[in-house]
This record gives structure tokens, sequence and C-alpha cells, in this order.
């Protein structure tokens, strides 16, 4: 493969940031400016000679612009196979002249999405004539440089000089890549936009995902696994993976994943008191609310100061200076927080390793969308778990009906159990967790962990009993069997929240009622696998 001269470019760009720049470097190695519209525009106002497209192919740009560069001497210009004498032959007789380059960004339609515009002005801005001389341009690589990312024009323009005016295959090849990549990412989030806001879709046909590399992690779970961020290129829901880093190492994939777990925890309550969740291992070992953010810290703390140790904190409020004097006093690696004042900055900044992240407004919980998860030979695709219940979805289901802080108690506890992996059991108690059971085979055990961390944690706070006593116990699914009730009676609790659906229930509810207990049934599970 060879080196080829650019001798004529084609400019047509919606993103004018660096045209100027660019054009400029081609007119200084003698290349024909030909270009369309606005960008010709631009470039006639720098100074610039262009070619227009019309003058080009003979024919004027149509339809408000929808008909400009789909023409034989745009297209057979950037197709011909230059050492191939029967497309010589054709470019003569038909008077094509070779186009070496192309530059060309697409019309702005995520950006039009985004905005909330109507429906006429969205489909306005699906470009056809960009994509379709970009994959003309990326097929005929071996001799035709294709530009689609502004970021790149730097190096065409470095190329060119070290080449003297031309591009070498490799330089075209890696081009030609981006170009592809580019134009299924766009049609992508066209497709994802007729199917899901469009026609109202939940699962079309052809599920059609288009992410952008962020950055390559150190590695993955594990040190033998490579591991990268993407970022949606479409519309998405702001999230940890667009925090902003403002000191620390670099994080890792578990950060992310345990990161991701405390934000989407903490943001159930971003409309109440301040609250503080820790996690460790993407399941919360200590969740708390307070009058000020310190005390629900050192609430939520309390829970399981061992776990807490090397694990992620997040925050619904911005930090504060004696926060974040708090939170240095044990190793964290990572806290995620809506914003930070100067004075939890500077006492941070002594932390080199931990990492602060700043979020900014904290996710909807209850937004829509899709997860999606890889399987051998496949991909699984479910709805987002948004589910809520307030007072009035709960069915009292005992002889005894729950306190008015019981029901608060019942529904802190509910709120946490969907976060943390099944088989959950969240023991609460005046707005601060007391014990967490996770991921076990059996609910019985989960329920039993979750007491015996409760028991530990009060030997180490040097309370008198724990914090079981009097709480209120979250199942994230029925109760199969009483035993599982049995073993919260027996840790102290008073009051019960679990879906209800067992074919055992009123076994259950009679231990309930034997034991004073009162419970209420949600009728909605939050497995977590």
């Amino acid at each position: 493969m060879t080196d080829y001269p650019i001798k004529r470019a084609l400019l047509s760009v919606s993103d004018k940031a660096g045209l100027i720049e660019l054009g400029r470097a081609l007119g200084k190695h003698g290349v024909e400016l030909v270009s369309t519209g606005g960008t010709a525009k631009a470039l006639r106002e720098a100074g610039l000679e262009v070619m227009d497209i019309s003058d080009l192919t003979g024919f004027p740009e149509m339809m408000d612009g929808r008909v400009k560069t789909l023409h034989p001497k745009v297209h057979g210009g950037l197709l011909a196979v230059r050492n191939n004498p029967e497309h010589v032959a054709s470019m003569d007789e038909h008077e094509i002249g070779a186009i070496d380059l192309v530059v060309v960004n697409l019309y702005p339609f995520a950006a039009t999405v985004a905005k909330g515009a109507e429906r006429e002005e969205i489909i306005e801005n699906i470009d056809i004539g960009g994509p379709s001389m970009v994959r003309s341009a990326a097929k005929n690589h071996e001799s035709v440089a294709i530009v689609t990312d502004p970021a790149d024009y730097a190096r065409l323009i470095a190329e060119m000089a070290e080449k003297g005016g031309a591009t070498s295959y490799d330089f075209r090849r890696m081009l030609a890549a981006k170009a592809y990549a580019a134009t299924a990412a766009y049609d992508s989030m066209i497709a994802s936009w007729f199917a899901f806001a469009d026609q109202g879709m939940m699962f079309p046909d052809t599920l059609a995902v288009a992410s952008t590399l962020s950055t390559t992690l150190r590695y993955g779970e594990n040190p033998h696994q490579s591991a990268a961020l993407y970022l949606p290129t479409g519309p998405s829901a702001k999230g940890i993976a667009q925090a902003q880093q403002i000191q620390g190492k670099e994080l890792s994939y578990n950060n992310y994943n345990d990161a991701d777990a405390a934000l989407e925890l903490v943001s159930e309550f971003r409309d109440g008191p301040p609250t503080v969740v820790i996690v460790k291992h993407a399941n919360p070992c200590g969740v708390a609310t307070g009058d000020t953010l310190i005390e629900a810290y050192e609430a939520a703390l309390a829970c399981d100061s061992v776990s807490a140790f090397g694990g992620i904190i997040a925050v619904n409020r911005p930090l504060d200076g004696p926060t974040a004097e708090a939170i240095s006093g044990i190793f964290t690696e990572v806290v995620a927080a809506p914003g930070a004042n100067d004075e939890a900055k500077a006492i941070f900044a002594k932390k080199k390793n931990l990492r602060l992240l700043l979020t900014g407004d904290l996710p909807d919980p209850a937004r829509t969308g899709l997860q999606i998860k890889s399987i051998a030979g496949g991909l699984l695709v479910q709805s987002r778990d948004n589910g809520q219940v307030d007072r009035d979805a709960l069915k009292v289901v005992t002889r005894r009906a729950p306190t008015d802080q019981e029901l608060k108690d019942c529904l802190f506890a509910w709120t946490v159990a969907k976060h943390v992996k099944s088989n959950a059991i969240v023991y609460a108690k005046d707005g601060s967790t007391a014990g967490v059971g996770a991921g076990q085979m059996n609910r019985l055990e989960s329920a039993r962990i979750a007491a015996w961390k409760a028991k530990d944690a009060a030997e180490k706070a040097g309370w008198a009993a724990p914090r079981t006593i009097g709480s209120a116990v979250a199942s994230d699914a029925f109760f199969p069997f009483a035993d599982g009730l049995l073993a919260a009676v027996e840790a102290g609790a008073t009051a019960v929240i679990q879906p209800g659906g067992s074919i055992r229930d009123d076994e259950v509810i009679a231990a309930a009622d034997e034991a004073g207990l009162a419970m209420v049934f949600t009728g909605m599970r939050h497995f977590r696998h």
C-alpha cells in the first residue's frame, strides 16, 4: 500500500470547531477545497477559496438541502479505484474528478433529541448525504482519507506535514475504522429513537446499542482480566460514569461498580434528609439518615465498621468539612457526592489515594431504561428496577398494625433491601440500618447473618443492646417458611415488611401474630442477583 497525495478535499461539517485551521493547513499544500452550504460560507469568510458542491456536480442544492451530495460526481470521485483501468476510464468518460479527502461530521441528531425538539425537527436532523459520503470514502480507504472526528484534524495536519501533503495507508485505515464506527453509532441512535421514543417499544426486534470508549482501566475484577469504561453515544442519564474526579488514584473496574451501587442507593434519598451510604463489594453495609451529614455518616459507620474499611461512600448532600474529617478517620476507597465545599476538598487532599467524585445532580431512581447483562451466547435485557412503594401501597396482614415509627423504619429498610444482593434481609431502626444480610442461598441464613452483624456492631460500639431490638426488618422476597421470620423475632424485630405471595403466607402471618409482630405486604419484590 502506498502514500496518496491529497489534491482535492470535500468538507461538510455541522460542527465548525477547528474547521478554519484545517482549511488553512490544506490550502498550504495546494489542496482544492470543495464544500457545502454553511461550511463553504465559513471557509470563504476566513479568506479561503472554495468550490461549491453544486459547481462540482452541475446540480443545485435542492429540497431544503436534502439533496446536495448524492451525486455520481461525488460518489464516483470517492469510490473509484485509482489503479483500476475501467474505473479510470469511467471517470474520464463522465468527467468525474477524484476526491482524496472527505471531512464530515453529521447532523446533530442526538443533540436535537436531547433538547426536546419536535418530531419534525428531529427527522430533519437525520443526515443522509453525510453518512453516504463517509461510507463511500471509508470503503475506498486504500486511496481516500475520511475524517469524522474534529479531534483528528491535528493528526491529519501532522500526517500531511510529515508525508509532504500525502497520507499513509495505515493512517487511512485507522480513519476508516473510526468512520464506520461513527456511522454505526449514528444509525443506532436513530434506530433507538424510532423504537423507544417514537414507537414506544420496550424490546425492539433489533437492539442497537452504541457506546464510546471513555478510558481503559488498569484491569477488571481481577488482575488477569482487561477492562474499560464506555459511555452511551446518545442521550442518557448521568451517573458515576460522568462524575468529575477531583483527586485520587485512577478508578478501577471494582471502584466503578461499587460506586455505582452506592450512588444508585443514595439517590433513593435524594429528596430526603441528609443520608450516607457505605458500600462494600456492591452491597450496602451501612445506610443512615440524620439531621446533618456527619450524624448520618456516624450512624451508617456504626452499623458495620469492619466492612466499611476500604469501602465506598455516597452522600446525598454536598460534603462539608466535619463529614470529610470523619470519613478520613478510616481507609476509604471512593467518596461520591453531589458537591463538596473547599474545606472538605482540603481535608481529602491530605489523603492522596482517596478518590473524590462529584456527581452534580443525583440520578432519578424512578427513571426508565434497560439493563443489559451478557451471558454465554446472548444478552439478557430487562427494564430497570424502578419500582417504589409508599404507605398507601402497603397491606397490613397481621392483627397488630405497625406504629408510625415502625412504618417509617419498614419503608427505610425496604428501600435499602432493594439494593442488597438476594437473598436480602435488612434490619433498620430510627432511619439507620442495624444489620444487613446479603447474597445467601437461603433467607434464614441472611436473617441470622444480619442479626449477628448487629450484635457485633453493638459490642464494638459499647451499646447495651444491638439496634435490631425494636427494629423493622425487610425481606426482598417473601418468606417461604416461618423460620426466617422467627430468626427476626429472635433478633428483636417488632415489624416486618415483605412482598408476600408465598403458598405459606398464612403460616408466616400466624407466626407473626403469635410473636406480636406487625407485618405489611408490598406486593412487589426486589431480587438483585
